[in-house]
């Protein structure tokens, strides 16, 4: 901290008058206006002679002041001079009077670092009522030995001011070093804003030397100051006398940003200042590395959360501006080789209805364009838009990337494994900086979104061959004379569009048709695959042996063990049966056995829900070749119809099992008097909205009445050409 001179002189109780080795007086402390009974702008500013002429008794023989005496002595010898106590006649401020004071004045000289003088220091110790005091006193011998000492005591005080003043000096002198040593700048500007004081830090700050500084103004040596947040802050301190802080950017010459504490002091203001523009620098790169892995981040987010890749990836631009570019185009190239434009945004909102005309216009000369040879060669390319604009043809596209105004356009490929899958154009103004690592990051964008296109493309494909795969396996059931089947499979929305759920519904050898539904454990193509293996064996088990539900699960449980398919699964089968008797009647019994899978609903004619489930679970396959199972057998009037599903349709992450079937039996209640395939549809509707956690399947038959023809949204009667006759 650098100190004020001014509280400094002013705390002290002896008058002190600073001045110019020409003796010109430049500033005197309170004590000492008191003392002669002026005010500063009497005295500061003028020779000392000049403005207090000497008495004729203060001269010596050749008729110089003793005061100068005392100055030529303290300037040849560079150690202070006092001159005896002596009579001077001053004008009494509170009277007007003339009167006598007896002062002690000593004269102190200042040297710089090189030994020079620098100024004078003078200081006057006012003795008049000790003086007074001498001239009155008594002669007998305790009076004397009461002024001498009094006068011993006088003479130790002034040796101690002495030294403070001389203290001082040093004070003065140290401060001085250090602030010419100062690493940082420091300015003092007087109150008409002249430099008086700058080390040589501001020297080489400014770019200016002392001697070009000092005298002159501030807003005359640096005319940019005017009207900017410096001048702003230098008033105020001035004006509030409180002390201010800024950050902020000087433009040319200085070209910088600059930190300045400025506080105010009784001749002007101090100025501190220190050049931070690397430091502002590296932070400006660190926020924009910052903003640059948000976008990443950003682009990540959207590209990993997507559904659907393509949109995500059209709607990309909205993300990329104005952080990456001032407008940005996505072009992809569809499954007929031809690139297309799927995406754009502009970040100035009156050039958005412009950059839409242009990526509009130009769909025609896309096949023509620059944009072919990144696409090609899958290398990207930099050019203005004044070298774009003169690849068009005239036309409304050249028009309008006139209109988006001077831009550098950066094309990158959108590569993925081996393939370039598009491109993306970014559009940066003229006037925009671009950081040393801006082309990587936009690469680095520009592959991840090829790469998401690839893994898009990929996953469909997988998707495609494992959904076909699976419902290869799911066959179209038959429609046996007056009994309706219809049959739905949906994979899960959030996995991969293969999984262990199945349904089969057949007629076996003596015309009874059979219902299957199960479930294998997991969800994958392991899963895929043993149901495929466990649905072949029951379909050749129930088809061949012409056995009933219980003992088809009995003979699959063997086979299981027997072929070590080593999987765990859930089924469960309904036969109908009908007798000559039974068809008079119209009614048809549901012979069932479940292992281990939610149990079957049957609807009747009437509307009314019956759940089949006594409570007790048979165990699931795959555990014990030798479990018993149950056979359970209900009669059903024509009309009625019964629903198989997984449990995928009823099971939720926040609800119990129990909860879902309930939600089940209202779904079907609403429903019961709709066509077979709206009930079918209605229900995944309101259970799953289409978009289910888990597969599901669902097998459901409605047995019409047979007295009567086969219903016509029922559709034909399909049946195996060897029951043909037998129906």
């Amino acid at each position: 901290m650098v100190p004020d001179f001014e509280q400094l002189f002013a705390a002290l109780p002896s008058a002190h008058l600073v001045l110019s080795p020409d003796l010109v007086m430049h500033y005197a402390n309170p004590a000492y206006l008191r003392a002669v009974g002026v005010v500063p702008e009497q005295i500061i500013g003028r020779p000392l002679f000049d403005a207090f002429p000497p008495a004729p008794d203060a001269l010596d023989p050749e008729g110089v002041p003793y005061i100068a005496r005392s100055f030529e002595r303290a300037r040849a010898t560079g150690r202070s001079d006092a001159l005896p106590i002596e009579r001077y006649p001053v004008v009494n401020p509170d009277t007007g009077l003339v009167e006598d004071r007896w002062w002690a004045i000593i004269a102190i000289p200042v040297l710089d670092e090189d030994g020079e003088l620098a100024m004078f220091l003078q200081r006057v110790d006012d003795l008049t009522d000790y003086v007074r005091e001498r001239e009155s006193a008594q002669s007998d011998a305790d009076q004397q030995e009461d002024l001498l000492a009094q006068l011993q005591r006088l003479q130790a005080e002034l040796t101690a001011r002495t030294r403070e003043v001389e203290a001082a000096r040093e004070v003065e002198r140290r401060t001085s070093r250090t602030v010419e040593a100062m690493p940082s700048g420091f300015v003092s500007l007087d109150t008409e804003w002249r430099f008086t004081l700058l080390n040589p830090a501001a020297e080489a700050l400014t770019g200016h030397s002392r001697d070009e500084l000092l005298g002159r103004t501030i807003w005359e040596v640096f005319p940019d100051t005017v009207g900017t947040e410096y001048e702003a802050a230098y008033r105020t301190a001035v004006e509030t006398r409180e002390p201010q802080s800024l950050t902020s950017w000087y433009p040319p010459p200085l070209a910088g940003w600059y930190d300045v504490l400025c506080w105010p002091t009784a001749d002007g203001v101090s100025l501190y200042f220190s050049d931070v523009t690397d430091r502002k620098r590296s932070e400006a790169e660190a926020q924009g590395s910052a903003v640059r892995l948000a976008l990443l981040a950003g682009v990540n987010a959207d590209l990993a959360e997507a559904v659907d890749v393509p949109a995500a990836v059209a709607g990309l631009p909205s993300t990329l501006v104005p952080g990456l570019a001032d407008a940005c185009i996505v072009t992809v190239v569809d499954g007929n080789g031809r690139p297309r434009d799927v995406g754009w945004a502009h970040a100035d909102p009156a050039l958005r209805p412009v950059l839409d005309r242009y990526v509009s216009a130009r769909a025609e000369t896309l096949p023509h364009s620059p944009l072919t040879r990144v696409l090609e060669t899958g290398r990207p390319e930099t050019l203005s838009t004044a070298e774009l604009a003169s690849l068009l043809p005239a036309g409304e596209a050249r028009r309008q990337l006139d209109l988006l105004g001077d831009s550098r356009a950066v094309k990158l490929p959108l590569r993925g494994r081996g393939k370039v899958f598009g491109a993306l154009t970014l559009l940066c103004s003229a006037s925009r900086p671009l950081a040393r690592d801006w082309r990587s990051t936009a690469q680095d964008v520009a592959d991840r979104i090829g790469l998401a296109l690839d893994n898009a493309r990929l996953a469909n494909a997988q998707a495609t061959i494992a959904e076909s795969l699976q419902r290869s396996l799911l066959t179209d059931p038959p429609e046996p004379d007056h009994a309706q089947i219809v049959v739905r499979y949906l994979p899960a929305a959030e996995a991969a569009q293969v999984g262990g759920d199945w349904y089969d519904a057949f007629m076996q050898p003596g015309g009874t048709t059979m219902l299957v539904i199960g479930d294998v454990a997991g969800h994958d193509t392991a899963a895929a695959a043993a149901m495929g293996q466990l649905r072949g064996l029951l379909r050749g088990i129930a088809a061949y042996s012409d056995a009933r539900p219980v003992e088809v699960l009995r003979g699959l449980d063997e086979s299981m063990e027997t072929l070590m398919v080593r999987t765990i699964a859930t089924a469960a089968v309904a036969r109908f049966e009908q007798t000559p008797e039974e068809v008079e009647q119209g009614v048809t019994r549901l012979v069932w056995a479940n292992a281990g899978h939610p149990p079957p609903l049957v609807i009747s004619p009437d509307g009314e829900i019956t759940v089949l489930d006594d409570g007790r679970a048979d165990l699931l396959l795959g555990v014990d070749p030798g479990a018993q199972r149950r056979e359970r057998v209900l009669t059903l009037e024509r009309g009625s119809s019964v629903l198989l599903y997984t449990d995928g349709l009823i099971e939720r992450r926040d609800a119990t099992l129990d909860d879902g079937l309930e939600r089940l039996v209202d779904a079907v209640a609403g429903l019961a008097g709709a066509p077979l395939d709206e009930l079918c549809d209605g229900v995944l509707d309101q259970m799953v909205h289409g978009r289910p956690d888990d597969d599901v399947a669902l097998v459901a038959v409605r047995l019409h009445r047979q007295d009567r023809p086969r219903p016509a949204d029922a559709g034909p009667t399909v049946v195996p050409a060897s029951l043909e006759e037998d129906e």
